[in-house]
């Protein structure tokens, strides 16, 4: 295979990635307008295109066009750098998920260490926005950020491993080859429940949206951000939920096997379904104060977490290699 050739498939694979970035990201925002409504008995989007499908498309164009404000007193090259770095491990997860046997731009032998470890440079982008932007609010919201994924992470870590565990392998497409008979939601209910709260957390979303909290910090770390800088911001908040989705579909709910669809159209159905029962959530129940963030994490969690996993290893211990 020729360089040209090498260098096309890498241009037609990242343009590929970031239309599905955009559409997904487009799609899920419409969605979680319909659900919000649904749930607090309004229509929501209904004009622009068939059931407003196109409201969220005028919505993206409107920012296109909106004017990119720097203030005065910010970091400049941080404050520019902090939505691009934030953005950045969007494409990077979407890259390394398989939607189906030898169906996704790529399958790595740790597509499991991987995913975890990507996630996270997101993390320092919110990091960087708040630092740079010079605006307490920010500021605030950056820190909360840090200290509630940080924390989140361990549990989430531990509970991964008993999947890990089980399956004893962290190429994805093996984990879910592993789930052929039985879904390991039905084998691992425990690390199911603390890994889907902890990537919640993770992905800040209510009840543990402290980081963006409107009422208490305007928009929090995203305050001083317009226009296109603040959409790549909404494009990585709503792709994390779907890798979010993704993962718990490959983890615990047995990726893209099901009968009698096909295999894409059943990772599909799981993943979206996930996607749902968080934007439910999201609209159900109130955001949680620091401390009760923090303490539900370090008392509760993570000690069901340490008690899960010496569990799966006394019992599951037989299934590794």
């Amino acid at each position: 295979m020729s360089i040209f050739d090498i260098l096309l498939r890498i241009v037609l694979a990242f343009t590929a990635v970031i239309t599905f970035v955009t559409l997904n990201a487009l799609f899920l925002v419409w969605l979680e307008r319909k659900v919000s409504a649904v749930i607090q008995n309004r229509m929501g989007p209904t004009e622009v295109g068939p059931f407003g499908l196109l409201q969220t498309f005028a919505d993206a164009l409107k920012l296109l066009g909106k004017e990119m404000i720097t203030p005065k007193s910010v970091d400049q090259y941080v404050f520019l750098l902090a939505p691009i770095i934030a953005f950045l491990p969007a494409p990077l997860l979407i890259a390394a998920i398989p939607i189906a046997e030898g169906v996704g731009v790529s399958d790595l032998n740790v597509g499991a260490l991987y995913l975890l470890a990507i996630s996270n440079i997101a993390l320092l982008g919110i990091l960087m926005a708040g630092w740079s932007s010079n605006n307490k609010y920010s500021l605030l919201g950056a820190l909360r950020a840090v200290a509630q994924n940080i924390s989140y992470e361990i549990p989430m870590l531990l509970a991964v491993l008993a999947v890990v565990l089980m399956a004893g392998s962290l190429k994805l497409s093996e984990i879910v080859k592993a789930q052929e008979t039985i879904p390991y939601i039905l084998l691992q209910p425990v690390a199911f429940l603390i890994y889907f709260i902890c990537s919640i957390a993770e992905s800040n979303r209510t009840p543990f949206d402290l980081p963006e909290a409107e009422s208490e910090l305007v928009a929090g770390y995203h305050t001083e951000f317009t226009g296109m800088r603040f959409a790549l911001f909404f494009l990585a908040e709503y792709t994390q939920v779907f890798v979010l989705a993704a993962i718990v579909t490959l983890f615990f709910l047995g990726g893209w096997n099901g009968p009698l669809l096909h295999p894409i159209v059943w990772f599909m159905l799981k993943t979206y379904l996930v996607v749902f029962v968080v934007m439910w959530l999201r609209w159900t129940y109130p955001r949680l104060r620091s401390d009760q963030l923090m303490n539900f994490n370090w008392r509760v969690l993570l000690p069901l977490a340490i008690v899960n996993l010496l569990v799966s290893t006394v019992l599951f211990r037989g299934t590794v290699g």
